[in-house]
């Protein structure tokens, strides 16, 4: 079936625009011709197209699908540009051509409900990426050495990631039972005297916009740790913003990724409550009430700058926050390092403790013979 493509090719010569982080513009890398992805909102016209299905359960979960016969397999895509074939998956939503690195982005992924309602711009651009990384590494003395290598990262891309952002106003009641004990003793015998109480505890908090990972493709723990977005910078999703970024849309549904925000909400207002049950020998929680309004549920693209790294076959994948700079990823040690390190500084130890044992002897000998 054939796929619809979108592409932003400058006004002035022809050539593929791409979003500049630094600017906030929409660039000509050619020419410097720049605009605002508010001059280009034209492009984003088909998007106006009414969401089918819609309902209004706020957690409810998407009733559009691909059809049967595309749900499998990969798309081929072909750029205007050269006539290069592009493949994805069915998730892909924006990717740069490898023959010749024009941005073609997949107009179905951006209709209906996959349409997302917030983008945050990248803020952070790839040379960020590539300095974050070299500065994850600084003083990590046990590190491989070819990780250390200009040319260690196999890969880099930027990549709007697509999350859920759930908002809610969230009241918890929970009981506990506190314990407090005193003991004392009389000569003869021993006393322990315990009291128990009955501690009630409830609050109600507002959470705004927090985001859960939308992509099977992503690891949930390292999407986690790239927190916190500030969301006042968000702006009205238009596609100008994906342009020389890649970009997924949703393959996880707003009623499963719900669950994962209800946990953070809970084991949040759960942590606050218990935190203001101090001045007891121990308090356990008995029972817990949870009750939530105003839900709200948001579809999103958030900026990802991801690196990948490959080290004795083993792939390993650093995220960047493209709005903050923060990275997050797991480093690999290297054993051998680690032995000759062992070595080196136990050997040092061993000959200061030898040292000082016969340094005691002879200030020991000298004392007695004084």
């Amino acid at each position: 079936m054939p796929q619809q493509l979108l592409e932003y090719r400058c006004p002035a010569c022809g050539a593929s625009l791409q979003f500049d982080s630094g600017s906030q513009q929409v660039v000509c890398p050619y020419c410097d011709s720049s605009f605002s992805p508010q001059d280009l909102i034209d492009y984003d016209s088909f998007l106006k197209e009414d969401a089918k299905n819609e309902t209004s359960d706020p957690w409810s979960k998407d009733a559009e699908r691909w059809e049967k016969d595309e749900a499998t397999g990969l798309n081929v895509y072909t750029c205007a540009a050269c006539g290069g074939e592009v493949l994805g998956d069915d998730t892909l939503a924006s990717a740069r051509c490898p023959f010749c690195d024009n941005t073609v982005i997949m107009k179905r992924q951006f209709t209906g409900e996959w349409k997302p309602d917030l983008v945050l711009p990248f803020k952070m651009d790839k040379k960020a990426a590539q300095d974050a990384f070299r500065k994850h590494l600084h003083g990590k003395k046990l590190l491989p050495n070819a990780f250390r290598s200009e040319s260690c990262i196999q890969e880099i891309k930027g990549i709007y990631v697509p999350f859920w952002l759930f908002s809610s106003e969230v009241s918890t009641s929970m009981r506990f039972k506190g314990t407090t004990s005193r003991s004392w003793t009389d000569g003869r015998y021993d006393y322990v005297e315990t009291s128990s109480y009955a501690l009630l505890r409830a609050a109600t908090a507002q959470f705004n916009r927090i985001p859960v990972d939308g992509s099977e493709k992503m690891d949930d723990a390292l999407m986690d740790s790239l927190e916190p977005f500030d969301f006042s910078e968000a702006v009205d999703f238009q596609t100008a913003y994906l342009s020389g970024y890649f970009s997924d849309r949703y393959d996880v549904d707003s009623d499963i990724s719900v669950a994962r925000a209800k946990t953070r909400f809970n084991k949040t207002m759960e942590g606050r409550l218990a935190a203001t049950t101090g001045g007891f020998s121990s308090v356990a929680a008995e029972s817990t009430t949870v009750s939530e309004r105003n839900n709200k549920r948001e579809y999103a693209l958030l900026p990802v700058w991801l690196l990948h790294v490959k080290w004795k076959d083993q792939l390993y994948t650093f995220a960047m926050n493209g709005q903050t700079g923060k990275l997050v990823g797991n480093l690999p040690l290297d054993k051998g390092r680690l032995w000759k390190f062992s070595l080196l500084y136990g050997g040092i130890f061993a000959g200061i403790l030898g040292g000082l044992v016969l340094l005691g002897h002879f200030l020991g000998c000298g004392g007695g013979c004084l």
